[in-house]
């Protein structure tokens, strides 16, 4: 449910391996594309996947007889799509959060009594090349709450063999707020237009990024949230690392993380293609518990004015510079 650049590769890469049903409900403009054309995934390191054909629809009531539904639209459309969901889906059908953010199951648990909802990550992101194409750009793993249900079981082992790294975690919540530090870089992509290892590459982007993320860690540990490693280097490093050489770095991220060239924020893409971002369910997310603790948090503050701005002037990414960016921060 909400196959886009994510939805599609997953769906897509579980369509490959023949033996799982699969129904990708996405927009009609990608429904169109994806029946012309099929969905032709590229992986990192450009190895190329056979081109498959998975039905694609465009309305929540095709998925009523699906066993498990993979929810993958943005953090804001969650509670629409829930109560959409609730009119088509059986009693107990298993419904999984593969969304950024935080609050994304509890929502659909509120919307979805009647089934069982388990809460996801997506380690990774995709990068959506128009006709039918999707080009994975970072490593990292699905992180699936763990459970005894067999149906949770049977789909790690599906995603296992379609060449996944799956991860169950009994208990997700320290990961769900690592990887929401890990996405608070996606509004620096998103405002300079820059691919992520040109980020990495630019002493004035990483300062920028080691500043909202520390000022995020503080808020995290003065409102008692505990975050788990997610990947290879913990958040509670990120702004040391930002810090380091340039030459370090690369060493660094070469060893332990995997970037396609050309890899940027889901963000910057809904900036170029004139789409409200998720900027409040990821920055606001630090801001709002700032809030709620006597604290402030104006950098990630200022990132949310920045990016509502680029919203409504609807030119795509505002492209700005290291030091323009510092400057805001």
């Amino acid at each position: 449910m909400g196959a886009g650049s994510v939805g599609c590769w997953i769906g897509g890469r579980l369509a490959s391996q023949g033996d799982v049903e699969v129904t990708l409900v996405g927009r009609p403009k990608l429904r169109d594309e994806a029946r012309v054309h099929g969905l032709a995934l590229t992986d990192l390191g450009g190895h190329s996947h056979p081109i498959v054909h998975p039905r694609f629809e465009s309305e929540p009531a095709t998925l009523g007889s699906a066993e498990v539904v993979l929810c993958t639209v943005k953090s804001r459309q969650t509670i629409e799509v829930a109560r959409q969901l609730a009119e088509v889906l059986r009693p107990e059908t298993l419904v999984i959060s593969f969304q950024n953010g935080v609050h994304n199951a509890e929502q659909l648990r509120a919307e979805l009594p009647r089934q069982y909802v388990l809460a996801g990550i997506v380690g990774f992101n995709v990068l959506s090349r128009g006709a039918g194409t999707f080009r994975r750009a970072t490593s990292g793993p699905l992180v699936i709450e763990a459970s005894n249900d067999q149906r949770a079981q049977a789909l790690s082992s599906a995603l296992r063999a379609a060449g996944f790294e799956v991860l169950n975690a009994p208990d997700i919540r320290g990961l769900q707020w690592s990887k929401l530090v890990t996405n608070l870089n996606n509004a620096i992509s998103a405002l300079s237009g820059a691919p992520t290892p040109e980020l990495l590459a630019s002493p004035g982007y990483r300062r920028a990024l080691g500043l909202v993320v520390a000022e995020a860690i503080d808020v995290l540990k003065r409102a008692g949230i505990e975050t788990k490693r997610l990947g290879p280097i913990p958040v509670g490093l990120f702004p040391l690392v930002m810090r380091l050489p340039t030459w370090l770095l690369r060493f660094v991220t070469r060893a332990q993380l995997e970037i396609d060239p050309e890899a940027r924020s889901s963000m910057w893409e809904d900036l170029e293609q004139r789409r409200p971002t998720e900027i409040e369910e990821l920055n606001g997310e630090i801001v709002r518990l700032a809030k709620a603790h006597g604290l402030e948090a104006p950098r990630n503050q200022r990132l949310i004015e920045l990016v509502h701005r680029a919203e409504q002037a609807q030119a795509g990414s505002p492209r700005l510079s290291a030091t323009a960016l510092l400057a805001e921060l």
